[in-house]
């Protein structure tokens, strides 16, 4: 397989300018993913690495070797799009073996045969190769367009948005064999999403993307723990974390508008009078012995876990519970807050605050 760098790709359309500056490598067999709403310049970017745009500015290396002017066909990438590009007349075996038939290809027809059948037990669609795409369901579809990636044996994987069209259990079963298949082939794949489950759960590294700029490079655990501004924060995590306008005075944090302070048990000097205050959901524990008040505003019942929100003052406050709740809409509920995974933000520039970092530092 092969390593991938964006060295300062920036692409303009005319007035509009897609990418600005972006810059990323991704390293031999790795799973990278693209995460941002729509609109942030995720399919451009793999346009340009794919060769179907050229950049204004800035190179794309492979095995560091800059490749801005190789064709598309010459960089050997397979792309799966998020619309099934398949021949609707055609057998699925047919449809996988296209590819491989190409007059730049010629590859011998028994060596089809092989990489064909391979790909189609691996994507468990052996048992529709005769069958002709326009009678597949949608999970079957994306399937036979994944195995016409897979059989080329490409250099790199890029795929646009591929599981956005399916429902949410096919999403689930498709997202754990795309996981497992890119692992046991040591594939580099840069996947594209606005899906911030697709993202944490498959990724190594994950690039933040919004208005054509790199926001953050990290691991999940970075992205999720650690964001580094407000945009982050929001876009990953369900439900969303709590944001909440908050002051500090006299070694205490105050929630504006509500009755909630914080005596926090480490120094607060690194803050400015003035924050946003990020909780995670998960960090809001409903306890009877909780040293904060509120009253229950909406149940969210989802089975495995239950989304409290509890308004306190005139704030609302969103905390997940375990399984279903024994709390009607309107009942008293006491919650704590767990300061050891507290977030903060400034105001204006709505960046992270990274209090611990510079306490640990200190």
């Amino acid at each position: 397989m092969t390593n991938v760098i964006l060295q300062q790709i920036t692409k303009r359309f005319q007035t509009v300018t897609a990418l600005k500056d972006v810059s990323f490598a991704i390293e031999d067999g790795e799973f990278f993913v693209l995460l941002g709403p729509t609109g942030a310049g995720k399919t451009t970017t793999l346009r340009v690495i794919a060769g179907l745009e050229h950049q204004d500015e800035g190179h794309v290396l492979f095995d560091d070797e800059v490749i801005d002017y190789v064709t598309p066909a010459d960089r050997d990438i397979a792309f799966v799009f998020q619309q099934y590009s398949l021949y609707p007349t055609m057998t699925v075996y047919d449809n996988l073996a296209f590819p491989l038939r190409s007059p730049l290809r010629k590859t011998p027809e028994e060596e089809v045969r092989t990489r064909v059948t391979e790909a189609a037990e691996k994507l468990r669609i052996s048992h529709l190769l005769e069958r002709k795409t326009a009678r597949l369901s949608g999970g079957e579809m994306q399937r036979v367009s994944i195995g016409r990636a897979i059989v080329r044996e490409p250099r790199v994987f890029l795929m646009d948005e591929p599981l956005s069209n399916l429902d949410a259990k096919l999403r689930e079963s498709l997202r754990v064999e795309l996981q497992h298949l890119q692992k046991t082939q040591g594939s580099t794949t840069l996947f594209v999403t606005h899906d911030q489950v697709e993202a944490l759960t498959m990724a190594d590294r994950i690039a933040v993307l919004n208005e054509g700029k790199i926001v953050q490079l990290g691991s999940p655990d970075d992205i999720y723990d650690r964001p580094e501004n407000m945009f982050v924060a929001e876009l990953v995590g369900t439900p969303g974390i709590n944001l909440l306008n908050s002051s500090k005075e006299n070694g205490s944090l105050y929630v504006e508008n509500s009755p909630v302070k914080l005596a926090v048990d480490y120094p607060t000097d690194k803050l400015p009078a003035q924050f946003v205050l990020g909780v995670r959901p998960e960090d809001v524990n409903p306890d009877p012995d909780g040293d904060f008040e509120g009253e229950v505003a909406l149940i969210e019942p989802l089975g495995v876990e239950t989304i409290l929100h509890i308004r306190s003052g005139e704030q609302t406050i969103l905390s997940t519970v375990s399984g279903i709740t024994h709390w009607n809409i309107g009942d008293s509920v006491r919650f704590d807050i767990v300061q050891e995974h507290l977030h903060f933000f400034d105001k204006a520039s709505q960046a992270r605050i990274p209090v611990k970092r510079l306490l640990a530092e200190a």
